[in-house]
Parts: C-alpha cells; structure tokens; sequence
C-alpha cells in the first residue's frame, strides 16, 4: 500500500465515484445498473478515478517519499541527487601449475565459484591477478576459496580468490537516496562548507555516511571521516576512492572536488566495540541463546542509530537496560555492564560505536 502524500487520492476510486454522481439524482429517476443515467455516468466516474491516479503519481514527483521507489528517482533529480548503482566486487586471484608454482593466466579468462562467474582484470604480479566478479552487488563477497576455470587454460592446475580488493555493493536503496536527498536540501551547501565536503563523499560508493573536520591538522587542512553502508568502517578501496574523488594529490592543487586550497584527508571510521553482559531473569522455557540472538539485533539497530549523530555521542546504559527488557522472554535483568563499566560510553567524534560481544547469563 503507498503511504505518504502518495496516499492522498487512493480511496477515489470509479465506484466511490460513481456512488457520489448517482447521489446527486433524484431517487425519483431511474439509477440501476443499466439504467440511461447508470450508464451516462459510469464512463465519467472510470475517467475521474483516473484523474485521481495521475494526480497521485504527480504528487510522488513532486513530494519525493521513501516507500514510493517507483518514481523517487524522478523526485529527486532536480536536486542532482542520483541513485549509486550496483558495483561489482574485485579480488586477488592466485593461480598455480601442476607443481604447485605460480603462474600467469589469459587477461580475460573466466572462473566459477559458487554460482558466480569471475573474470580475469589485471596483473598484479607472477601468477597474481585482479578478478572481477560478473554479478554486481554484495553476493560478489560472500565467497573465497577455490576456482574453477570455466576456459581452458593450459597448465593450471588450481586457482583460487584470496582478497577483497573492493568491495561489490548492491543498487542503493530509496530509504539511503532519500536520506541522502533529505540531507542535500535541509543542510545548505555554499563554497566548500562542512555539509559539502559530507556530500561529496556520500556520492562515493560504498559510503554511507561521513563527518568533516575543519583544521584537524593546522590551517588549511580538512579530514573527512567515512563509513560504509552498513554504519561500519570501510574497507581501503572505498576510502581510496574517496580520497580519489575528493582530492586525489592532496596538495592543495585541486584536481578532485574539493577547492584549490585545502588539503583533504579521508579516512575511514575507528570502530569502538560495545561488549554487553548481564545477568537476567527469564520466563519458563526461555532459554539463554535465544534472549542473547535478539539482544544482537536490538541492540545493532541501536548502535546504527547512532552512528554519526550530530545529537547524541554516548552509549546510554538505560537504552541498553530498556533493550533488555524489550524482550519477551525476560523478566528482569542484573549486573549489566558496557565494556565493563556501569555507565554510559561516550564514542569520539570520529568513531564509530559497533556491536561486541553480548554475554547474557543466569
């Protein structure tokens, strides 16, 4: 069902309509189905009711909405918001012969791991070679291990993926562009200010969020700090590309987004682990792993929530309390600790608080 503003015309339909004309006859003429004035009507209610339908899709154009994908692209064009598209990931592929040495393979030639295809990119070194997965998207670095060739290649004896060079990532979602749209139009971007350096980073993919940092290493420096799409600290390959789209020399010179001037650093996000442990109460056949798996999750979307506010930079041992007792399965809880300590952990600016361990114990 649409939501929002894209809901303001949805109960106009031809038989509503077509009630309301009807209503305004005269009970003393005839307005049965198949009657003179039933079927000089019905035609009129079927072109209202789409009236109501463009007026409901003009409405989505005009008021951009995160459940409505189908026209949020168009919504939000205007503003010179785009949605990332889907990337592909890259690894480290090593091949060796039949004596176990490594050796080189065709630019080109193509694997299998899985249910995914691999293709050959680029040499790294002797028998070490860029693979890029052929399926866009995050699937691409799930798998590891061994390859199998898909061409014939003469002499190979074994391939196999090694290392996450970049990172695949899915198409972004309407719920990340609309953030991004919603950020883009309520925090003014002029000459270079901290929202535009936050901005020009999120159009990177593979980040999700960013924080700048005026004059972090004397005059005339600026660091921007990263995270990836999961609220988590990037990989290398998403905050080099960062860096490569921001100001790739870093010297002043500006060759990327950013301004002559400025020396621009990205990094990626420290992450500070939450450790939680308690002891807790539970109702008749709860059990212990079942409690801790939903404190997991609870407890994750929290620290997401957290995660670059410009409001709130403690860990709060009562929300973690109420997260607790959340949970249906239990009743009381004791001797809750967040990293050891009875109190609130306050995250530094440029880090990010990421989920530990959860102990939970009777």
């Amino acid at each position: 069902m649409k939501r929002g503003w894209a809901a303001l015309y949805e109960n106009q339909t031809e038989e509503v309509i077509l009630e309301r004309l009807l209503a305004r006859i005269p009970d003393t003429m005839d307005k049965r189905e198949g009657s003179v004035i039933y079927d000089a009507l019905a035609p009129a209610a079927n072109e209202l009711a789409q009236m109501y339908v463009e007026l409901d899709t003009n409405i989505s154009l005009v008021f951009p909405n995160a459940d409505n994908e189908e026209y949020l692209d168009l919504a939000v064009a205007w503003s010179g918001i785009t949605r990332k598209a889907a990337t592909k990931a890259q690894w480290r592929g090593k091949f060796y012969n039949n004596q176990g040495v490594l050796m080189d393979v065709p630019i080109g030639s193509r694997y299998s791991i899985e249910d995914l295809n691999y293709v050959v990119l680029s040499r790294l070194g002797v028998g070490q070679f860029v693979v890029e997965c052929e399926t866009a998207g995050v699937i691409g670095n799930q798998f590891s291990g061994s390859l199998l060739p898909i061409d014939f290649v003469d002499g190979l004896a074994r391939a196999e993926l090694v290392d996450l060079l970049v990172s695949g990532e899915d198409t972004e979602t309407g719920e990340t562009l609309y953030d991004r749209y919603q950020d883009r139009i309520s925090k003014p971007i002029t000459s270079a200010n901290k929202n535009q350096y936050v901005n020009w980073a999120r159009e990177v993919t593979g980040v999700g969020d960013a924080k700048a940092f005026a004059l972090w290493n004397g005059p005339g420096t600026v660091k921007v700090v990263v995270l990836d799409n999961n609220k988590r600290a990037p990989s290398a390959a998403v905050v080099q590309a960062a860096q490569n789209y921001i100001d790739p020399t870093q010297d002043g010179q500006g060759e990327g987004a950013a301004p002559i001037g400025p020396v621009v650093t990205v990094v990626g996000a420290t992450e500070v682990a939450i450790n939680v442990s308690a002891r807790v109460e539970l109702a008749r056949d709860a059990t212990v792993a079942n409690v801790t798996e939903q404190l997991k999750v609870s407890i994750a979307k929290y620290l997401e929530g957290l995660a670059f506010s410009d409001t709130d930079f403690l860990v709060r041992i009562t929300r973690i309390a109420n997260l607790i007792l959340d949970v249906p399965q239990v009743v009381d809880y004791f001797d809750l600790t967040i990293n050891g300590l009875t109190g609130n952990i306050q995250v530094p600016l440029d880090s990010v608080a990421v989920l530990g361990t959860v102990d939970v114990h009777v």
